[in-house]
């Protein structure tokens, strides 16, 4: 019993000890679905961390984030560093500057900052550090909250639109809005990507460099790989970029880039002919090869705003996203739609609130068995104090 009592005790005792040193627990999922999703060309950036404030340490909550990310999966097929990551709108530019130093260069959705990346079509970016504020366009794939209409005008009006979805709030799962799903499966004139896709290939325009012949009428063109333009973009993935190259007369006859449609609505390399114009999207430091029909004249106009000379950019963000499969599953038959998961570990306070029921219960037994070791005590004395033979007193019978 006095063991019994000792152990209810030491638990009591060091059962805060314990759950004070558990600060989340992660999602299984990243490890499994995960890759499905990673291979499929979504993304995975940060959200946040439980135990952690990006108030009080932006720096801290970055790089333990980026830690937790980088040791369960890769941020996406194209690069395995995280990039992209959600921000609370009340942060200083010296905050968002010790995030960026945590490798991530992409900051959303509307932080508040002075320099801008697409809160309207125009807002195109300009310098690196115009990420640091993305904005938000499109609204939300909720359902009820969702606006067709207005997702419509944005996509027509151009750049890039930044929607958003929370697959959960509290314990209620969020639907989402099917109109705004079969809407899109009719455009074909979006580029479904991510936050890091879309970043890495704006980073191009500022730097790149190629090399291109037509000998015997074999066209060939490479991006090159510098050392200079890596260097000016250091986080930036190497994704596929269009470019357009005007052939003429000529037609493709083959090529060891596999042939696209103008329907192709995510990244990939390839190639399609439009007319007299040669649109080639690849990765740089490869080779793409081109046999033409005939010998011309050609010339290189440079790049594509958007992958394979779309008209605008769709990005969706899943915020807050602790439970992979919940948040994923009711888009597993959208073949294009693309999504920038802002994944976050699971807080054990919201899993584990009867934990302080526990401890009151261990409080107590601990108290009742130390009242019955007690009792058990004295009863056990009384006892023998009964059972003892009684001592007559007198004096000496000598």
């Amino acid at each position: 019993m006095r063991l019994v009592v000792l152990a209810l005790l030491l638990s009591a005792t060091f059962a805060p000890m314990v759950l004070a040193d558990a600060k989340w627990e992660e999602d299984g999922w990243l490890g499994t679905i995960g890759l499905e999703h990673l291979n499929e060309g979504d993304e995975f950036g940060c959200y946040g961390m439980p135990n952690l404030s990006w108030q009080a340490d932006p720096g801290a909550v970055a790089l333990e984030c980026r830690e937790y990310i980088e040791a369960r999966i890769d941020a996406s097929k194209w690069g395995e560093n995280p990039i992209s990551t959600f921000t609370p709108s009340d942060l200083t530019a010296a905050q968002h500057t010790y995030i960026r130093n945590q490798g991530f260069v992409i900051h959303g959705d509307n932080t508040g900052q002075s320099a801008t990346a697409w809160h309207t079509a125009e807002n195109i970016p300009e310098y690196e550090y115009d990420w640091l504020d993305l904005g938000r366009r499109g609204g939300s794939l909720e359902k009820g909250i969702a606006n067709v209409e207005k997702l419509s005008q944005e996509l027509d009006s151009g750049g890039l639109v930044n929607m958003y979805w929370t697959g959960r709030i509290g314990d209620a799962t969020v639907r989402h809005e099917g109109e705004v799903i079969d809407m899109l499966s009719q455009r074909n004139d979006v580029w479904y990507t991510t936050w890091g896709e879309a970043y890495s290939y704006w980073t191009v325009e500022r730097c790149h460099e190629f090399n291109h012949t037509l000998v015997n009428g074999i066209f060939s063109f490479e991006h090159i790989d510098t050392d200079a333009c890596s260097a000016a973009s250091p986080n930036a993935w190497n994704v596929p970029v269009t470019w357009i190259a005007e052939i003429g007369d000529s037609i493709v006859l083959e090529s060891n880039l596999p042939e696209m449609r103008m329907d192709d609505s995510t990244t990939m390399e390839g190639w399609r002919q439009e007319g007299s114009i040669l649109y080639i999207s690849v990765l740089k430091g490869h080779y793409a090869s081109f046999d033409l029909s005939e010998d011309t004249d050609y010339d290189i106009l440079g790049r594509t705003q958007f992958f394979n000379n779309k008209s605008s950019a769709l990005t969706i963000a899943g915020h807050s996203t602790t439970d992979l499969f919940l948040w994923s599953k009711r888009f597993d038959n959208s073949e294009d739609l693309r999504f920038t998961w802002l994944i976050s570990p699971r807080s054990i306070d919201a899993d584990l609130a009867w934990l302080p029921y526990v401890g009151i219960g261990v409080l107590l037994a601990s108290v009742s068995g130390i009242w019955l070791l007690l009792k058990k005590d004295a009863l056990t004395h009384s006892k023998a104090e009964g059972l003892m033979p009684a001592s007559i007193g007198g004096e000496d019978d000598e």
